[in-house]
């Protein structure tokens, strides 16, 4: 059986680098992982349940029950998958004094004509991990790539959608 055009195209875009991930970040996968494999025994049975209805063709709930199981066992492949590909980050790998991933970067907003706080620290994470209202900002993301490699009072500029911005390093831990 040929697998259908658009089910292999999304097989192709599927991620296959490396996964740059803290312990805490790897521990909440595996548990979300175990979490959704307690939760398979029920979803099957549900959906043999719904099955017994009869006609599978005409039973909603039985399509829904489906779909669900589907949805698990794709998000089980998908974090079983990424499982396979984890680099751990490393706690204080800012201590060369240049950005890497794990690092925590004090910039100086103030040449941004930010009104708020001068200063703003950013930590540098793997793209599963990025929440930039806490400051946890991807490596591969515009500010994130422009800080990669820089030292204590470097400068970088970044493109943004109002207008370049600049930013010096204050600090890196």
């Amino acid at each position: 059986m040929q697998i259908p055009k658009r089910r292999w195209e999304q097989f192709q875009k599927r991620d296959t680098g490396p996964v740059h991930i803290t312990k805490a970040g790897l521990d909440s996968m595996r548990e979300r992982l175990e979490r959704l494999r307690r939760g398979l025994p029920e979803l099957i049975s549900e959906a043999e349940r719904t099955a017994a209805y009869g006609d599978r063709s005409e039973n909603a709930e039985y399509k829904d029950a489906k779909g669900r199981l589907r949805g698990t066992h794709r998000q089980i492949f998908s974090i079983e998958d990424q499982l396979k590909r984890v680099v751990l980050i490393r706690p204080g790998a800012g201590t060369s004094g240049t950005v890497q991933i794990g690092s925590a970067v004090v910039l100086d907003t103030q040449a941004t004509g930010s009104t708020s706080s001068p200063h703003k620290t950013f930590q540098i994470v793997g793209s599963h991990e990025t929440d930039p209202a806490r400051g946890r900002i991807s490596f591969s993301s515009p500010l994130g790539a422009a800080l990669m490699g820089r030292k204590k009072g470097d400068a970088v500029t970044i493109k943004t959608a109002s207008g370049a911005r600049t930013y010096r390093i204050i600090e890196v831990r």
